[in-house]
């Protein structure tokens, strides 16, 4: 059995060891919650320190002599791995920074139409409702219910909620709260074709899927590298078609706003120089972008295999458990799944930001962080809500991970139905 296969299967091997190895990661945690904030290796931690003493041994040399050229290199570092040209990117800190740029900038203008999915993440809906308040439009969100058929399902739904009125459709790329790979691909060309400006909210796609922003064809689209790139915190990309460059406006007007010179473009320029920060982050996502590829054989077409096999493996392990149908096909996964949980537990919390008492009860307890959901957020009238336990898969994670989660489950569940 070669390494990777020991690394899905769960069975000992060095290669799996080694690579647990490689993060700080808490080893009395089962750690099944990369989907949120990410987890960043120890050598790219390194990196990052690194380029933090450099720049405090000499703010004024790091950041107004250096900084520009540097930037530069790891646009297109980063441009090269999301198959985008690194003149349209522009770095942002996460993808709910990057979503509510382009609400600033598109200019949204009373009756019009602003359309999502229910299964978008909740901060990005937010964004959306305060942008057509402000400007006196609505959010239109188009329910896709559990379980989905396949990707027809996902594309009849959207299009379905398209009007005369629609100005803007924000798509995940890979839903939050669901874990799904939705057909952007297709809806893209769809609905810009119908005068649709679309957002993409590729928050978790970035290392989880193959990428190629730059042929997509969407207005914008957002991605985090903190997530499955493992970047540090604080490492996002903004990638603006360059029809839109022109109207982009970073949320603070950028200091090198009216530098004359010719290159770089007005619309990097706008991007680079915001104000003073740490810009350690993007400057080491190129670093967190080799090191993952550097872990298995074959790259990083390896690294997004071999978690997506390991994710598909732990949803079967929890179905078996739990009992319950799948949500999705496989076809629509990536390196995270959700799982539906039983009646048994009882109700989610209403509140999209309370603790769900049982994920409480899993860390306490048994030592696992993984998060449960409450879908959907607003329920139609007689439509059941759903609690999702969503888990994800990489490069730190093995399959006895699952079992433990589906044994604590099970514990639980046992708990809970002898009330």
């Amino acid at each position: 059995m070669s390494d990777e296969r020991d690394v899905v299967s769960g069975t000992p091997g060095r290669r799996r060891a080694a690579l647990a190895a490689r993060w700080g990661l808490d080893p009395e945690v089962v750690f099944l919650n990369h989907g949120s904030f990410g987890a960043c290796p120890r050598g790219v931690l390194d990196a990052q320190q690194a380029l933090r003493a450099e720049m405090e041994a000499n703010p004024v040399a790091f950041l107004a002599r250096r900084l520009e050229d540097r930037l530069a290199a790891a646009r297109a570092a980063v441009g090269a791995f999301v198959g985008a040209d690194p003149d349209d990117l522009a770095f942002v800190p996460n993808a709910t920074a990057g979503i509510a740029t382009v609400l600033g900038s598109f200019g949204i203008g009373p009756g019009d139409e602003l359309l999502a999915t229910d299964h978008e993440y909740n901060a990005a809906l937010n964004a959306l409702r305060v942008g057509a308040a402000d400007a006196g439009a609505r959010v239109v969100l188009a329910r896709i219910p559990l379980p989905v058929d396949g990707p027809d399902d996902v594309v009849e739904r959207v299009l379905a909620a398209v009007t005369p009125r629609t100005r803007l459709a924000l798509l995940s790329h890979v839903t939050s709260p669901t874990a799904l790979v939705f057909p952007v691909e297709r809806l893209v060309p769809l609905l810009e074709a119908r005068g649709v400006a679309v957002l993409v909210d590729g928050a978790h796609a970035p290392g989880m899927i193959p990428l190629q922003v730059g042929s997509l064809g969407a207005s914008w689209y957002v991605g985090n590298l903190h997530k499955w790139c493992c970047a540090p915190k604080g490492a996002a990309f903004l990638h603006v078609r360059r029809d839109r460059q022109a109207a982009a406006r970073p949320l603070a007007v950028s200091h090198a706003a009216n530098d004359p010179r010719p290159a770089p473009s007005p619309f990097v320029r706008a991007f680079d120089w915001t104000g003073t920060l740490d810009p350690t982050a993007y400057l080491a996502a190129p670093i967190a972008i080799a090191e993952v590829s550097a872990m298995l054989e074959g790259g990083w077409p390896a690294v997004m295999a071999r978690n997506r096999a390991l994710a598909l493996g732990a949803r079967e392990i929890l179905l078996g458990a739990l009992g319950g149908t799948a949500i999705a096909p496989a076809s629509m996964l990536g390196a995270m799944a959700a799982v539906e949980l039983p009646a048994a537990f009882g109700p989610p919390p209403v509140s999209p930001v309370d603790e769900d008492p049982l994920q409480a009860a899993l860390r306490e307890r048994a030592g696992i962080e993984v998060p449960l959901v409450a879908w959907p957020r607003d329920p139609g009238p007689g439509e059941r809500r759903w609690r999702l336990v969503r888990i994800s898969a990489h490069l730190h994670n093995e399959l006895p991970d699952y079992v433990a989660l589906a044994d604590a489950l099970r514990g639980l569940l046992g708990q809970a139905t002898n009330r």
